[in-house]
């Protein structure tokens, strides 16, 4: 879960139901904490909360009412998964507001202005015993924005160092043309399921019949719609998976214009032709992908070192009293930023007070 909709949506009205006897949180209490910096329980509470809402409003018509304690793992449920997710931010929110001179990073007028407006807009729009549930009062709030926009700030300053130069040895992509005979097929239900032996039979000898011309025909595009098959395209390297390994690895050892036997897996039959050893369009893909991989690996690996060298602490007992399953907490926007919130980029400017609300509800058990 992204938490880009976090800002956005922090102007919006809460729905917050309470399950339980909801545990009381401390303000007194800290979470996580390195050196002089420290996020307290209503601090972690809050951001939590919000990252529950997400959840909640986005998967919960999915998961049911009881998606907390669903299993979302071998031995761990969805509770505990985004959990120890949040923990493991609220960690590098620490180290990273530690290390804010390392890279001169510093938050400005504006954004402290957005942060405080944001966090005024939030108690307004919610009711009291809402607001108090999460820990979303306007000093609360505006900790927390001020911690995320410092990690988005470090964020960028950090993979901003990364070398983004990749050579065309490195991101080289080929590209192909194929068909395929799956073995699997769709029930009356829309459930895929696996073909009798008789027609999978059947699918084998259409595509060793396929093979025998294709390997002779021209044009393969125009030799798979006379023999009515499906043609499709892929780009790949030596290191790709889809859509079959086995494929990719007969495919990989042809030169350009080469037409692999028959590969037969467990999934069905294919037939590919190379059709270049260089797709410059998807190697550029590639090079943008490779940049990328390298910045998120460089900012984990920077957060990680930083943690255990700052030796960050967690009180797993204090982290312990907010649950998901005491307390119900969604956003209700308007149906058109349902669709866009999850992909806007996320700011502390003025934009940051746009969420749109409803009314909020709240029914004690």
């Amino acid at each position: 879960m992204k938490r880009k909709a976090l800002i956005f949506a922090v102007a919006g009205v809460l729905a917050v139901t309470s399950l339980t006897g909801c545990s009381k949180i401390k303000e007194s209490d800290v979470v996580v904490s390195a050196g002089d910096a420290k996020i307290t329980a209503t601090e972690a509470n809050f951001y939590a909360r919000y990252m529950q809402a997400q959840y909640e409003t986005y998967y919960g018509s999915y998961l049911g009412d009881n998606m907390w304690s669903t299993e979302a793992e071998e031995g761990k449920t969805y509770e505990q998964s985004v959990k120890s997710s949040i923990l493991d931010e609220l960690k590098n929110m620490v180290v990273l507001k530690e290390h804010m001179d390392d890279y001169g990073v510093k938050l400005t007028k504006e954004e402290k202005k957005s942060i405080k407006d944001a966090a005024k807009e939030f108690t307004k729009a919610n009711d009291e015993k809402d607001v108090s549930k999460v820990s979303g009062d306007q000093e609360t709030v505006e900790n927390v924005l001020t911690y995320i926009t410092i990690e988005q700030k470090m964020r960028t300053a950090i993979e901003d160092t990364v070398d983004i130069n990749v050579s065309d040895d490195e991101a080289a992509q080929k590209s192909m043309q194929y068909v395929a005979y799956p073995y699997m097929e769709s029930d009356d239900s829309g459930n895929a399921v696996a073909v009798s032996d008789d027609k999978k039979a059947e699918l084998k000898a259409q595509a060793e019949k396929f093979v025998e011309g294709a390997k002779t025909a021209e044009d393969f595009e125009a030799y798979a719609n006379e023999q009515g098959a499906e043609l499709r395209t892929a780009t790949f390297d030596s290191e790709t998976t889809t859509p079959n390994e086995a494929l990719i690895k007969a495919a990989d050892a042809l030169e350009e214009g080469g037409v692999t036997d028959l590969v037969e897996t467990d999934e069905g039959c294919y037939i590919a032709k190379v059709t270049s050893l260089f797709d410059k369009d998807a190697t550029d893909a590639k090079k943008e992908s490779i940049v990328s991989e390298r910045k998120s690996d460089l900012f984990t690996k920077t957060c990680k070192d930083w943690i255990k060298k700052e030796s960050v602490k967690a009180d797993k007992k204090v982290w312990k009293k907010i649950s998901f399953t005491d307390l119900s907490v969604k956003i209700k926007q308007d149906e058109s930023e349902e669709t866009t919130d999850s992909s806007s980029d996320a700011s502390t400017s003025s934009e940051t007070t746009d969420a749109s609300s409803t009314d909020a509800s709240e029914s004690a058990e």
